[in-house]
């Protein structure tokens, strides 16, 4: 870096001083929504967060944290913590999903992976089984990539069945069926094996999310893991062609099918020794498959049978789960993270969650890179999350814990950043448990006004944020935003994280009087906030940075 002129020394800021202590707080799965009693923070006691909301506009505003402001390919694509802190830490928009799959497969780096060395030790005398939906919308993945990913490059698979386990949207089998055989042409070519040997529509089969129906996965497990089905077929055509002749057919809904050969077997029931791809990019419709051919424990329904295969998803569905362990296509590579610059420029740093979220404000924060930058300067701590319970048994998780690690660390005024994340919003918030939701969102404004209490007596500064919606709306709705109701009568509760914009609040007495937020800036994201804590630290950001969201008045 020296040779091409780089520095890693910031530029002062021309108004703003260095020296101010600075929290950094990160609520866990708090949007901003509409007020409801659905809304969990908006019932929950939080008079901190009320304050900061209320009680300074200028520096109150909301930011976003989904879709292509963290880097997620549209902004039908809910935020997740993992591209939310990344895009916190990097302080730019770093590809993710889709487009991280196109530069993988581009660069060829997807087969030097560990994920891809991992399922082709099965490839000698084993199946690659690859599953997912054949789409040309880009939503959940894209038939251009299945082409790349059976290029010439698995030309030495000894077998591969393409399994088809969901089908198209409505109306466009026809128009996907000629580059599908295509590919299958093009893989014969090469010396592969390709088949289908399963399908069905992808509302029907397989692509459930949010553990809202596990008979859904439960078919396409049947299909593809005991080639059993409803429907049996000797080929693909002749299964869509009878399937869509059926009354009130729709693409989306067909029925699982499978194919057999002619006695009547399936040619290509998962078995052991076998690897499978699920390579779907987006991750909603893919956790629950992928929880089924990945634990062992497992207790949605009877598979009645469990391979010993070698599984591997497009990319990691769930960072928090940590599943699918291996993956075709690793997280974005991402260098000169506010967290280096700030380090290299003097700034000692303290970082603290508990366990289901540590990994978040230090590793994704840092551009997906473990350890410190400079140990002499930094601290990371690690409060034990409960095990052995559900997160809404105990809902004030470890917040006041966390709280209490950072108003030591500010008091001591060793530090010049101290960083948390305070997970109870959206952890609890994913067990669909109401009540315990507004427990967990009460205990973590609580821990807010212990930081805030600890910035005031140092004369320092705070930012509040979040990575992205969860808790503020916990029901499911329909396209006029009418809670849905189940056949019980009841409404649908919501576990996912939503498409909400989330907070972001600064204050203390160490901040600047003229500090406001700029309102040339509306369409913010979380990749702004680095430059505007760095500013708040007494530096300019690099000049690639997402721009900072603060401006200073002269009085």
């Amino acid at each position: 870096m020296g040779s091409s002129g780089f520095s890693w020394k910031l530029a002062d800021h021309p108004k703003l001083p260095k020296g101010k202590t600075v929290a950094v707080v990160v609520l866990d799965g708090w949007g901003e929504a509409k007020p409801n009693e659905y809304n969990c923070i908006h019932i929950a006691e939080t008079p901190c967060m009320d304050s900061l909301k209320k009680g300074a506009p200028e520096r109150w505003r909301l930011v976003k944290a989904h879709g292509t402001a963290v880097g997620l390919p549209t902004d039908d694509d809910m935020g997740n913590s993992e591209v939310g802190h990344n895009a916190l830490g990097a302080g730019r928009i770093y590809a993710q999903g889709a487009k991280l799959v196109d530069l993988a497969l581009a660069s060829g780096k997807i087969y030097e992976g560990e994920g891809f060395k991992y399922i082709s030790e099965c490839f000698e005398k084993g199946t690659l089984h690859l599953i997912g939906l054949l789409s040309d919308g880009g939503v959940h993945s894209r038939l251009d990539q299945l082409q790349e990913l059976v290029s010439e490059e698995l030309k030495e698979s000894v077998s591969m069945f393409l399994r088809m386990v969901v089908m198209f949207w409505m109306d466009r089998v026809w128009g996907l069926w000629k580059p599908l055989r295509m590919i299958l042409q093009n893989c014969v070519r090469n010396g592969i094996d390709a088949r289908i040997a399963s399908g069905g529509g992808r509302m029907y089969v397989t692509m459930d999310r949010y553990e809202n129906d596990w008979n859904v996965v439960k078919r396409g497990w049947d299909a593809q893991v005991l080639g059993e089905a409803p429907y049996k077929f000797t080929n693909a055509l002749e299964a869509i062609k009878k399937l869509r002749a059926e009354p009130k057919a729709n693409d989306q809904y067909l029925p699982p099918f499978v194919i057999v050969d002619e006695n009547g077997k399936p040619v290509g029931p998962i078995v052991d020794g076998d690897a499978v791809v699920t390579f779907n990019f987006r991750a909603d419709r893919m956790v629950m498959i992928a929880k089924s051919l990945e634990y062992e424990n497992f207790d949605k329904f009877d598979r009645v049978r469990y391979p010993k295969i070698r599984y591997a998803g497009m990319l990691q569905y769930d960072g928090e789960l940590k599943l699918p362990s291996q993956y075709l296509v690793s997280p974005p590579e991402i260098e000169r993270t506010s967290g280096e610059y700030l380090v290299h420029n003097g700034i000692r740093t303290f970082a603290c969650s508990e366990t289901v979220k540590f990994g978040h404000v230090t590793f994704f924060w840092n551009g997906n890179r473990s350890g410190y930058f400079n140990a002499e300067l930094e601290e990371y701590v690690e409060i034990p999350s409960d095990s052995g319970i559900t997160f809404n048994v105990q809902p004030k998780m470890k917040a006041l814990q966390i709280a209490e690690k950072a108003r030591v660390a500010i008091l001591s005024r060793k530090f010049d950043q101290v960083r948390v994340n305070l997970p109870n919003s959206d952890m609890v918030g994913h067990t669909g448990d109401i009540e315990a939701t507004i427990v967990a969102c009460k205990a973590a404004d609580d821990a807010v006004k212990m930081i805030l209490d600890a910035i005031e007596q140092v004369g320092g500064i705070y930012v509040v944020t979040a990575d992205h919606g969860n808790a503020e709306d916990m029901v499911k709705r329909d396209k006029s935003g009418k809670p849905l109701l189940g056949k019980d009568g009841k409404v649908q509760i919501l576990t996912s994280h939503t498409l909400e914009p989330v907070p972001l609040a600064i204050g203390g007495p160490g901040l600047s009087p003229g500090v406001r937020f700029r309102n040339d800036v509306p369409t913010g994201g979380l990749a702004n906030v680095a430059a505007t804590v760095m500013n708040l630290h007494g530096f300019e950001a690099p000049s690639d940075y997402e721009p900072t969201l603060i401006e200073v008045v002269d009085n």
